[in-house]
């Protein structure tokens, strides 16, 4: 960690900043106001910004109110467009955030717009992009793994915040590398979760016991997070991650196919069709076929 006394960027000021407050961004405020950092969030729902208070937290009106009270700045909204607003709107973080500030981009977002509003930052203010891995389960539970991309000593200022809701913090490169981090990451978990599915279903016809079959896959070459915890997951975003990695990769002439597959099945396969053929059942699965 570097020596703020030594180091050449001014020291953060204290406390931390929520913008956004949906299911991962209300889990991170209440952690870190259960953990007694001083923490100021802002969201237009006002029953999630009320949520946050209720655990210690205090409101602001806007995230440039956010900004102001803050060293250490979280923005964990929707859109890549939600980002830009946020960060370089008449209201917006960089309105206020004084010298020191880090500002974490915990979206999922494109590496291209990450760099954008590092290069937009104002002087003494650190952009990193920080992607959040795990879902909603992990963000409940303080167990979120951290993908960042920046300046190794902004890192080193945020990591007292981090510690509340995080397990694992990687930094991967420069700004843009967090991103890329999760897309790569994102692109193992929907084909993971496409070939046990498959995989799974074609031994239930073939007559075998679906439960037992994963039982011994989990002391198999195959065990992994997605065998173990496909039940417990929630199947949303796959959408998004694939259409951010299709253009990621457009630049690249890198082979996506496996993640179009994985996308058509994702189309069809839910939790409720999890459920059921992990239980032995027809998930309905090839309707028609």
């Amino acid at each position: 960690m570097t020596d703020n006394a030594t180091s050449t960027r001014p020291p953060a000021p204290s406390g931390a900043g929520v913008i956004g407050l949906g299911a991962m961004g209300g889990p991170i405020a209440r952690h870190l106001a259960t953990a007694g950092i001083s923490t100021v969030v802002t969201d237009l729902d006002e029953t999630a910004v009320a949520a946050a208070t209720a655990h210690g937290a205090t409101a602001a009106p806007d995230p440039a109110g956010v900004a102001a009270a803050a060293g250490v700045v979280i923005v964990v909204v929707a859109t890549d467009a939600q980002l830009h607003d946020v960060l370089t709107g008449e209201r917006g973080v960089f309105a206020t955030a004084r010298p020191g500030t880090v500002v974490l981009l915990s979206s999922s977002a494109l590496p291209d717009t990450c760099r954008e509003l590092a290069a937009a930052a104002p002087a003494g203010v650190d952009v990193l992009d920080a992607a959040l891995t795990g879902g909603v389960r992990s963000a409940e539970a303080g167990r979120l793994t951290l993908l960042a991309g920046g300046d190794p000593d902004a890192l080193d200022t945020a990591r007292p915040v981090l510690a509340p809701w995080t397990a694992a913090v990687h930094l991967l490169g420069d700004v843009g590398a967090g991103q890329v981090g999760k897309t790569v990451n994102n692109l193992v978990h929907w084909a993971q979760i496409s070939a046990v599915a498959q995989a799974l279903e074609l031994g239930r016809r073939l007559g075998g016991d679906v439960q037992k079959l994963r039982l011994a896959m989990q002391d198999s070459p195959t065990d992994s997070r997605t065998l173990r915890e496909m039940d417990q997951m929630r199947f949303t975003w796959f959408e998004k991650d694939i259409a951010n990695a299709e253009e990621m990769a457009a630049a690249t002439g890198a082979d996506l196919s496996m993640a179009r597959t994985a996308l058509a099945f994702m189309r069809s396969f839910d939790i409720d069709a999890a459920l059921r053929l992990l239980a032995g059942e027809d998930p309905g699965l090839y309707r028609g076929v």
